[in-house]
């Protein structure tokens, strides 16, 4: 199908572009060349060759096998590629030229898009920690820890184990130990989760020592992209003591191949929810816009949606999270992502992890393919996602897939 004729109402049209890194299957040379690439329907652009092919001056940073040089290139190159990208896809003297560099998905291999840098995961949503804390501390009188509605909590994660949408996850193994066993075993976990997020990509660094403020958000942070965050319950919950997730998180994070820019998301912008608790200075954002996301997120294990989270009950934004990260002087670099934490919302068919779903394994799921409490080997897991957009269209955001395969 030609670029500029997608169907009416297609998520990946114009409005959405999506940057993402390609190759082409038996490329004339077998290199397997991996080039910067735009999503347009079930199609990719080879941006770096339209730029070449058109004169752009942006060229340098879009042929290249990385977004990495595009998102150090800052929030004016960003807005500036973006309205390129726009007109090559829509204007009619463009068209002959757009589809000779045009290539069918099912016709590509989809790379990780961006070399990550650091990693860190946050625990943003209030839904999520109050069946966390209800399950585990069930005696509480209140199922959040004290600290929680004062600060976003996260923990820094392994950058080496993030992958691609696509990418098989090898059942992690471990110590583990219930409360009754007299001793610690080894061997694969048997409570495997998952954790469907959002992350947030690090586009322009910061300097060390320099906190990035609330308003610095958007001159920081290039795009979202949608993330699965696995999880082995049951090492997680032997080790976490006191130090807080190893093992049981950081042998596998799946990100989506697309990133899809901020500017992309402005109609899907919407307030977070209200604040019960006064804010410190640094994190107050009653005077800034409005810094949560409205993204509506699927879950679907072996092809069966099981939850549907809404993002837009997130407690703390992701402008929160980043001037959190960055106030004692910590740095960002360009690639870093961080991750939304769990999404879950007020229902039980909103909850974001098979923990909760579950109830950490009392409530079997029914599914097609059998019961579930936990993921077992051959399960795939899908997130999809969009969020509104402009003139009442959808956004949306690349799946994100993997499948478990045995220890």
């Amino acid at each position: 199908m030609p670029p500029f004729d997608l169907p009416e109402g297609d998520p990946f049209g114009p409005h959405n572009l999506p940057y993402g890194v390609f190759s082409r299957h038996g490329s004339p040379d077998g290199s397997g060349h991996r080039s910067v690439g735009v999503r347009l329907g079930d199609h990719v652009l080879d941006a770096g060759a339209a730029a070449t092919a058109l004169g752009s001056p942006y060229a340098t940073l879009l042929a290249r096998p990385s977004l990495n040089p595009l998102l150090a290139a800052g929030r004016t190159a960003w807005s500036d590629v973006r309205r390129a990208l726009t007109a090559w896809v829509t204007v009619p003297a463009h068209r002959e030229t757009v589809a000779s560099l045009t290539h069918p998905l099912s016709e590509v291999t989809l790379h990780l898009p961006f070399e990550v840098a650091d990693y860190v995961d946050f625990y943003a949503s209030e839904n999520h920690a109050r069946n966390v804390g209800r399950i585990f501390r069930p005696d509480a009188e209140d199922s959040l820890t004290p600290n929680w509605k004062h600060l976003p909590i996260g923990y820094h994660g392994r950058a080496g184990t993030v992958v691609v949408s696509g990418t098989d996850v090898v059942r992690p193994s471990g110590q583990r130990k219930a409360p009754a066993d007299p001793a610690p075993v080894f061997g694969p976990s048997v409570r495997l989760d998952i954790e469907a997020e959002v992350g947030f990509v690090v586009g322009a660094p910061s300097a060390m020592g320099a906190p990035v403020p609330l308003a610095g958000f958007r001159d920081h942070v290039f795009g979202l992209c949608l993330l699965n965050d696995w999880s082995a319950r049951d090492l997680q919950a032997w080790e976490y003591v006191p130090l807080g997730p190893f093992l049981g998180k950081s042998f596998a994070t799946s990100v989506s191949a697309w990133v899809t820019p901020l500017d992309a998301l402005e109609d899907a912008r919407v307030a977070p929810p209200a604040r019960t608790h006064p804010l410190l200075p640094y994190l107050d954002d009653s005077a800034e816009e409005p810094g949560g996301y409205d993204l509506r997120i699927s879950v679907a294990v072996n092809g069966h949606v099981v939850s549907e989270p809404p993002f837009s009950t997130m407690y703390w934004t992701a402008a929160q999270q980043l001037a959190h990260m960055t106030v004692n002087g910590a740095s960002l670099r360009t690639g870093d992502l961080y991750g939304s934490g769990t999404v879950s919302g007020t229902s039980e068919r909103e909850r974001g992890s098979l923990l909760e779903l579950t109830w950490n394994g009392r409530d079997a799921l029914e599914l097609p393919s059998g019961k579930r409490t936990f993921l077992e080997d051959g399960d795939v897991v899908t997130l999809t996602a969009w969020a509104p957009g402009p003139g009442g269209t959808r956004v949306g955001l690349g799946e994100v897939s993997g499948r478990v395969v045995s220890a």
